[in-house]
């Protein structure tokens, strides 16, 4: 383990701003999901099945114990993480994961938990997707919370089972919409009908990114196929269109759909073709960087950057590419207390790195 690593990368931006690019730690084992819980103590997921507290001013790494049990394989394992509103009060985290059923295959679990004395003294699930599969794949797994504290979460399409997607009978390529112990509010838009009633939204692929605005907007990434990654413009009851209608082709050239448009069905605000793999995102509303302030951040595994989207006042999107100079995929990135940003990379013996301005 290395506290700071003495390569440093500075990069100036001419009419944005500049930044330097700092590696903290270079040993992280396929991580995931990032939250604060304070200022300076960062929690980082690992698909494994660990969590790891990261002292951001020692740089000391402390192991969580008697975490869940997961999933780790494909691309299955501990994923999110996000704290609920009133953490400070209650102290509750939320954690999604893949699990494995009694009936041999697996699906999406969210649980909240409690950590005292770098311990999981507290576990209750709240949710399991009625998506059951055999390839550990597509779980979506990102979490939000809307202002009335209930939780929003995105399940994936589980890739073998994209039709599925466009019925209202289970949770594949769904963003479900639950209360903060699991309930299901009873004004979710399938509420009382013959579909499953914490559906919020459908006709999805695999979310990865799923951000709350102040003002209650809810935006949304995924991945598309070989291109048709999207960014949405969630809205309660809507369809979002896959399978039935996609930018992208499938991995092997096929055509998926010969509709990118059809009545009914939702339009990205913004999408890319060729695919940059989408990751995790924030809004960013600090002051360390005042000229990226009201931007989100989507990191990118795809060929590895990070990518400044601006929506204007007249829905124009304007994009910029950064961090491409570390060469590596970018799994998240996140927003510290006070105006930093956090990226990690992908894979194992993946990094921390920290950014902040020159």
């Amino acid at each position: 383990m290395k506290n700071i690593l003495p390569f440093i990368f500075l990069f100036s931006l001419n009419l944005f701003s500049s930044y330097k690019l700092e590696t903290l730690i270079d040993d992280l084992n396929y991580p995931w999901g990032m939250s604060f819980i304070s200022e300076n103590t960062l929690l980082i997921t690992e698909l494994p099945g660990n969590i790891k507290k990261i002292d951001l001013l020692t740089n000391e790494i402390i192991e969580i114990k008697n975490v869940p049990k997961v999933l780790f394989r494909g691309q299955g394992g501990l994923s999110g993480i996000t704290l609920h509103p009133n953490y400070k009060e209650n102290g509750w985290i939320y954690i999604s994961y893949s699990a494995s059923t009694k009936s041999g295959k697996n699906t999406l679990y969210v649980d909240r938990i409690k950590i005292e004395d770098d311990y999981v003294s507290k576990q209750e699930n709240i949710f399991i997707a009625s998506a059951l599969r055999s390839p550990p794949v597509h779980y979506g797994a990102k979490m939000a919370f809307l202002k009335d504290n209930s939780l929003l979460i995105t399940s994936g399409d589980g890739f073998d089972y994209r039709e599925s997607a466009q019925e209202l009978d289970n949770h594949f390529g769904k963003i479900i919409r639950i209360k903060d112990n699991g309930d299901i509010p009873s004004n979710n838009p399938f509420f009382g009908s013959s579909g499953l009633e914490d559906i919020f939204s459908y006709g999805h692929r695999n979310m990865q990114g799923l951000v709350v605005l102040e003002d209650g907007t809810i935006i949304e990434h995924e991945h598309g196929p070989r291109g048709g990654d999207e960014i949405n413009l969630i809205e309660p009851g809507r369809n979002y269109g896959w399978p039935a209608i996609t930018y992208g082709i499938d991995y092997s050239g096929a055509l998926i759909s010969p509709f990118k448009k059809m009545k009914g069905m939702e339009q990205p605000i913004h999408y890319w073709t060729p695919s940059i793999a989408p990751s995790g995102m924030m809004f960013y509303k600090g002051n360390k960087f005042p000229k990226w302030k009201d931007s989100f951040f989507i990191s990118a595994l795809v060929p590895g950057d990070v990518r400044r989207i601006e929506i204007l006042d007249n829905a124009t999107i304007t994009e910029e590419i950064l961090f491409s100079e570390l060469n590596s995929r970018i799994r998240n990135i996140v927003e510290s207390p006070n105006g930093e940003i956090y990226l990690i990379t992908d894979k194992s013996n993946a990094k921390l790195i920290k950014v902040t301005p020159i």
